[in-house]
């Protein structure tokens, strides 16, 4: 299953919710070196109840607007 995904990262919360069409993701971590993605995988993992080796950033790794595939 293909999402779109908006990532908003030095958040004081972290969670995921529905957005129309989309899922906002607000993480803690700043957008360095890949942490913020990280916790993205963590969190959708967490939230769709799957593996994180389930979770894979398809497009939009430097970006807040990613397409994520979950594999179920």
């Amino acid at each position: 299953m293909k999402i779109s995904v908006k990532v908003i990262p030095n958040s004081k919360v972290e969670e995921v919710v529905k957005d129309g069409d989309r899922f906002l993701v607000r993480v803690k971590q700043p957008a360095k070196e890949g942490r913020a993605n990280r916790a993205v995988i963590k969190l959708l993992a967490e939230h769709f109840k799957v593996a994180q080796s389930s979770i894979i950033i398809v497009s939009g790794l430097k970006s807040r607007n990613k397409i994520v595939n979950i594999l179920q």
